[in-house]
């Protein structure tokens, strides 16, 4: 797909590994739509910066653990779409509650999955799209800390991505970047995430660029569809 003249929707797109894409998509030529929650200091930075690199830039603030909210974000059709805002509480299976629970998957499986139907509804037929989710690496080796509700979240999600390459191709390809140590989480004590990464065979954090540059790939490459691509400094070798 050339990107150059397209538009694309990133979700959670004000900061961190969100920002890190929109950036690398406005740098290729793409329109946005860059989605927030509560961040709106810094969805506005982001605009300003992405703009800077000559492309269209709108803003769209919704709440995507309310259902209703994710219809909102699809006013307009776009070509690609990015599932990146996620949520990472801490529970265990023993003491997750309902509440919890239904909010986890809401944010991290619900929204990229109506997201996905309604940006291949509104899709015109005679254009192709691209969707690429971010996941985590961990699904494949869950978190032996309290991480039970995003794991299950982004297992299913995984699922999803392969089931929904299937049925929108070959119109429309989806594929995934499951993450390992590029960022640290919020709120992290310093140092935590250079700890974590010291137990990978690249013993570093990746930071955002790599993450970037993969999701560009997905969107470009018109041959790929139901892949998920590991951005993990080697962790699950170990």
């Amino acid at each position: 797909m050339e990107i150059q003249g397209r538009r694309a929707l990133i979700t959670g797109g004000a900061h961190r590994v969100g920002k890190g894409i929109a950036l690398a998509l406005a740098a290729a030529g793409a329109d946005l739509v860059l989605h927030y929650n509560s961040s709106a200091g810094a969805a506005e930075e982001t605009r300003a910066e992405a703009a800077a690199l000559g492309v269209d830039v709108r803003l769209a603030q919704a709440d995507l653990t309310d259902p209703v909210s994710i219809a909102s974000l699809l006013g307009d059709p776009v070509d690609i779409l990015i599932n990146s805002a996620a949520g990472f509480p801490s529970d265990h299976l023993e003491d997750v509650t309902l509440e919890q629970w239904n909010r986890t998957l809401t944010l991290n499986l619900t929204a990229p999955v109506f997201l996905t139907q309604g940006f291949a509804l509104a899709l015109p037929e005679e254009r192709s799209g691209a969707v690429v989710n971010v996941t985590d690496w961990k699904t494949m080796r869950p978190y032996k800390g309290p991480r039970f509700s995003y794991t299950v979240a982004k297992g299913a999600l995984d699922t999803f991505t392969r089931v929904a390459a299937s049925e929108l191709a070959p119109r429309i390809r989806v594929n995934a970047v499951a993450l390992g140590v590029v960022l640290p989480p919020a709120g992290a004590e310093e140092g935590h995430a250079e700890n974590l990464a010291a137990q990978t065979p690249l013993q570093r954090v990746g930071g955002v660029e790599p993450v970037a540059e993969a999701v560009v790939h997905f969107v470009r490459n018109d041959f790929i569809t139901g892949e998920i691509q590991r951005l993990d400094g080697g962790a699950h070798l170990w």
